[in-house]
């Protein structure tokens, strides 16, 4: 193991070469430029390739193009810059070329607060692009989870071909502190699969009803199309009923088949508890703590962090609705992830707990919340 000092920035830039990101292309913006910044030096020393382009549309385009030319590539931004590469990840997701697009929140919309914290961008995260889209979307709460989760990202994006979401919130991009890291030689790295049989019998895209296209890098000597349009087997443009159907589930089965591949999320101290708090992000880190003071004082509540926003962990969330009769959500924007927990459990009795000035939520608001809620109950 490891102990270093880092930020959540910084160890994602460090995480994504360890695992073999050996291209970046992006455009600097607050507050997810550290990113570039920290792999502007790593790649190079490592025979890698970083770019910066003149825009953000310009920076996923690159990186686009290098994921399918067989690089493990990477390109960051931040709430504007996602609008900005909007068109191009539903390009990446429809051509099924893996790329790990890393959005450290700010306040939003517009320009909005450039400097200041929130998870404004959830909903932005699960439909980033227009037209039917099913994104795989990570939201680390704590530096080893963004150096993990990193890590993890790539491994989903190789083995589903599909672009994958890394959403950092701005105190979890800037936060510093000592993390307890693998050594690379521990990490487990996953790589994109290839045909290896006769190039006249390859079609990238002639696969089963849940499987992702099997995309050999270009100049290897097996010849495809790559494209926005709806296709066939081998990448050309269609408009056949039947293909276009097909196909589009296909994405989708693809994910939402094997949601037990990519589920992730954390229980803290819910065994016991009479209360359930619901946060992802850095909130979550504020209702750790607030977890444990409320534990000092002989309030039974706990936590549940979902990891994997989307697909969200739908199953343990049904679990947590059917086990408590009090649930707090606590979010950074006005409600978006609540919304989609109250689709999934069928349930919106639950409270709430927002903020969308640019500030976090500390532990006592937390606490002060869950007391609030307690007070209104005759059971506790």
């Amino acid at each position: 193991m490891r102990e270093i000092i880092s930020t959540g920035n910084a160890l994602v830039a460090r995480a994504a070469v360890e695992c073999g990101c050996n291209f970046f292309g992006g455009y600097p913006i607050t507050p997810s430029s550290e990113v570039a910044h920290e792999l502007s030096v790593l790649l190079p020393k490592f025979g890698g390739t970083f770019i910066q382009m003149e825009d953000e549309i310009a920076g996923i385009s690159v990186a686009l193009g290098a994921a399918m030319s067989g690089a493990k590539a990477m390109t960051a931004s931040s709430g504007p810059g996602i609008s900005l590469k909007a068109e191009q990840i539903g390009l990446g997701f429809i051509a099924e070329v893996p790329l790990v697009i890393v959005n450290v929140m700010r306040g939003g919309p517009s320009t909005g607060l450039p400097t200041r914290v929130s998870q404004g961008d959830v909903l932005q995260a699960k439909t980033p692009s227009h037209g039917d889209i099913s994104m795989i979307v990570l939201a680390p709460s704590s530096l080893e989870e963004c150096y993990k989760f990193t890590v993890q990202a790539f491994n989903l994006a190789a083995g589903f071909m599909t672009p994958v979401m890394l959403l950092l919130d701005e105190t979890i991009g800037h936060m510093q502190g000592k993390v307890v890291l693998p050594e690379i030689s521990e990490l487990e790295i996953c790589h994109r699969a290839e045909f290896r049989g006769d190039v006249k019998e390859y079609k990238p895209y002639a696969i089963s009803e849940d499987k992702p296209a099997v995309l050999n890098p270009f100049f290897k000597g097996y010849r495809y199309h790559i494209t926005g349009l709806h296709h066939g087997e081998t990448g050309f443009p269609t408009e056949d009923g039947v293909i276009v159907d097909k196909n589009i589930k296909r994405l989708f089965n693809k994910i939402d088949l094997h949601t037990h591949e990519i589920e992730a999320s954390e229980n803290f101290m819910l065994d016991d508890a009479q209360i359930c708090i619901i946060a992802y992000g850095s909130v979550a880190l504020s209702a750790k703590q607030a977890v444990l003071n409320l534990r000092e004082r002989g309030v039974r509540v706990g936590l549940f962090k979902p990891i994997s926003l989307f697909p969200a962990p739908s199953a343990k969330l049904k679990e947590l609705a059917a086990k408590f009769n009090k649930i707090l959500v606590c979010e950074l924007n006005l409600g978006q992830y609540s919304g989609e927990i109250s689709k999934i459990i069928l349930r919106d009795d639950f409270a709430r707990l927002l903020k969308a000035n640019g500030r976090p939520l500390s532990p006592s608001e937390i606490e002060a919340k869950i007391m609030e809620i307690l007070g209104e109950s005759d059971g506790f």
